[in-house]
């Protein structure tokens, strides 16, 4: 196998038990390439390279002598981690400035990760707490989009949407709470997959902002995300979400059936103006046709969606001040942190039970909703990846605004907890990735990973690679 750019996860996997390619060698090839790429995408936090190495050599020795039906499902594949989930040894300063203390344990998704036999090469950047769809700071720089370094990958998963995009490894966790794997992954030409609450644990917290955050997965392809995303599946004893097992990585070589798919452009609710623009929406337009010609049903429809922004504003901002309160340095927070923060103290009694109460009302309207379609197909995002910096310095009410205008469809699957799947959509007529998302109830990650595996068949979006301006050489062909 070439060892320029990472190979997909299942390749990988495929050709290190083959004896093909060491683990060494694809651990090295990685370090490399986030060596050669940390100057201009700044996908990594944290680089674990000593560390990386001797896991590699330990999973040689294993590879060499234990028997296969033994073997971890990913033994030797090298992989990213969210700088917002616990690696044993390293710092969690989830965007934060500072220099924050090794963790002593690793997180339960990461814990899995492990048991499965993957090596974590290194920690993703992400923005301050997770807040926004952008991934830069003055603790680590700018992330850049590897399809355009000009151009933000998103956000908060936005390091790891880039180390995917950019081929340094071939796949990644990350953690959506408004849109945060599936709106890097729109703006990166990945699949990103949203799964159900409690699917993969984010223990050592119960509750990642009060539930409406929860770990995913970033690929290249459909069976790479269903393969990440069984293998960190799973919960710790004292997780309050267990939600039924799903086999994923059957889901993705499965024919998805005849189904009634709505196709929803209207944006939800939101306290400020959010328009979807034409470049976008005539990307998803196409792809809604295409599921058409594959014999599907599709029909404009939107979620009765309501006022669902009422209950999503208490349990996010509630979540932020948790975060804030356990901050190791918070003279060093942004301003806009704080000011979240302070509107979550305010909202933390009252409306934030009501809003959790709300959520049970809302399961039972949109789920008659969606008696009558299978799955909702929406955009990801209302326009293409902003660029560098755009944000950053904006207040917070500008930033909100800004926020809500360039990603209005994400957030209320959040607030559900059910799945949510990105999907390639193709490309503005700048050359700017855009996605579409499917959307389901209550754990129908099978359904949507089945759809969308149909849809890669027939796109191939896999077979598009960024340009070689981010320093990543071409794969071979």
């Amino acid at each position: 196998m070439t060892l320029d750019r990472a190979q997909g996860l299942a390749e990988s996997a495929r050709a290190l038990a083959a004896g093909e390619v060491t683990t060494r060698q694809l651990v090295e090839r990685a370090l490399a390439q986030i060596a050669a790429t940390q100057g201009t995408l700044n996908a990594f936090r944290v680089v674990r390279e000593d560390a990386a190495l001797a896991e590699a050599d330990a999973a040689d020795r294993e590879l060499g002598t234990g028997a296969p039906g033994t073997r971890g499902p990913l033994l030797g594949v090298p992989v990213a981690i969210k700088d917002d989930m616990d690696v044993a040894g390293e710092p969690t300063a989830f965007g934060c400035q500072g220099a924050h203390p090794p963790v002593a344990e690793d997180g339960e998704a990461v814990r899995r990760l492990r048991a499965a036999g993957a090596v974590i090469v290194g920690k993703t950047n992400t923005c301050e707490l997770g807040q926004w769809p952008f991934t830069e700071g003055p603790a680590f720089g700018a992330t850049r989009n590897p399809w355009s370094p000009e151009h933000t990958p998103g956000g908060s998963s936005g390091g790891s949407a880039a180390a995917v995009a950019a081929g340094l490894v071939p796949a990644a966790l990350g953690s959506d709470g408004a849109g945060s794997v599936r709106i890097p992954a729109s703006w990166t030409h990945l699949v990103g997959i949203k799964p159900q609450r409690g699917r993969v644990s984010t223990w050592p917290r119960g509750e990642s902002f009060q539930g409406i955050t929860v770990n995913g997965t970033l690929a290249r392809t459909v069976a790479d995300a269903a393969l990440l995303l069984d293998a960190a599946s799973g919960n710790h004893a004292h997780d309050p979400h267990r939600p039924p097992a799903v086999d994923a990585s059957a889901a993705a070589s499965r024919d998805p059936g005849r189904l009634r798919i709505a196709l929803s452009l209207k944006p939800p609710f939101t306290a400020a103006p959010a328009r979807l623009l034409p470049e976008v929406r005539a990307r998803v337009l196409e792809l809604a046709e295409k599921l058409a010609d594959l014999g599907h049903t599709v029909e404009e429809a939107d979620p009765p969606y309501g006022q669902i922004g009422l209950t999503f504003l208490p349990r996010a901002t509630a979540g932020l001040a948790e975060r804030v309160a356990e901050a190791p340095f918070p003279a060093l927070l942004d301003r806009r942190t704080h000011e979240a923060a302070r509107l979550g103290r305010l909202l933390g009694g009252v409306p934030l039970r009501a809003a959790r109460r709300a959520e049970a009302v809302l399961h039972r309207r949109i789920g008659r909703f969606l008696e009558t379609y299978d799955v909702v197909l929406a955009p990801t995002t209302a326009a293409p990846p902003p660029r560098v910096g755009a944000m950053l310095h904006l207040s917070g009410f500008a930033t909100d605004r800004a926020m809500i205008a360039a990603c209005p469809y994400a957030w209320p699957w959040n607030v559900l907890g059910w799945p949510g799947v990105n999907v390639p959509a193709g490309f503005t007529p700048g050359g700017l990735p855009v996605g579409a998302q499917l959307l389901g109830p209550a754990n129908s990650e099978p359904l949507l990973i089945s759809l969308a595996a149909q849809l890669e068949a027939e796109l191939r979006w896999h077979e598009s690679w960024p340009p070689e301006q981010a320093g990543v050489e071409s794969p071979a062909v």
